[in-house]
């Protein structure tokens, strides 16, 4: 329901999905033309129209959401076992997906061995984050899972942001809460609610350690380059 607001107003409200898109756009903008990249999790590959001058492969393992099409995935593979020889990517992307994977240790240290050494990874994951994709859902991460892991892989962390802070997480889970009735009292709810939640992100400011997070956007780089 959140995702059919206009414009302006969607990114307003959904602004962690708004940071992914700039995140993954930047990304993509740094990257030389004809660069080869690798959507680690790549799903529908909903991210695949920033790279129109890369070499793109969207890869997964095809089976997080039954209502999903993975009919255009490049690769229908395992994280943990990457079907590429060592070195042969530019860059890669792994967006909201490390928390669906059983070793996200292994995970990583196969997405830097198919890293060049001047490569880079965009990692974004869910910290306070509902449990999504049942039953295929294993793991949160707070920034110091992330800078623990992307050292055991030989990543050194680039930067980490938090996707937002409390009272963008509250925000969000006053809208959410429409999901719990059938219609119209959803529509009662968002009524009800609508006004404090588009007030509280105003406030976000007041949360300087945003330890209350949606989730971190992350960029890696190779441990040494």
């Amino acid at each position: 329901m959140l995702g059919l607001l206009p414009g302006p107003l969607r990114r307003y409200v959904l602004d962690f999905e708004a940071r992914i898109e700039d995140a993954v756009a930047s990304f993509a903008g740094s990257l030389p033309a004809h660069a080869r990249v690798l959507d680690a999790g790549a799903g529908e590959g909903q991210y695949k129209s920033h790279f129109p001058k890369h070499r793109y492969t969207g890869v997964d393992l095809g089976i997080g959401d039954a209502a999903w099409n993975y009919g255009e995935l490049d690769v229908v593979g395992d994280l943990a076992s990457l079907p590429f020889a060592d070195g042969v990517f530019d860059g890669a992307i792994n967006v909201v997906t490390l928390e669906h994977v059983t070793d996200p240790a292994r995970v990583l240290r196969e997405l830097r061995r198919v890293l060049r050494p001047s490569g880079r990874l965009l990692l974004i994951v869910p910290h306070e984050w509902e449990v999504h994709q049942h039953p295929h859902d294993f793991f949160r991460y707070t920034r110091f899972g992330v800078e623990h892991l992307a050292a055991q892989a030989g990543f050194r962390v680039a930067s980490i942001a938090p996707g937002g802070g409390y009272f963008r997480l509250l925000s969000r889970r006053l809208l959410n809460g429409a999901r719990y009735f059938p219609m119209p009292l959803s529509l009662v709810w968002l009524l009800l609610t609508a006004p404090a939640a588009l007030l509280l992100p105003l406030l976000d400011g007041f949360d300087r350690d945003k330890d209350f997070t949606l989730g971190y956007i992350a960029e890696l780089s190779i441990a040494g380059e």
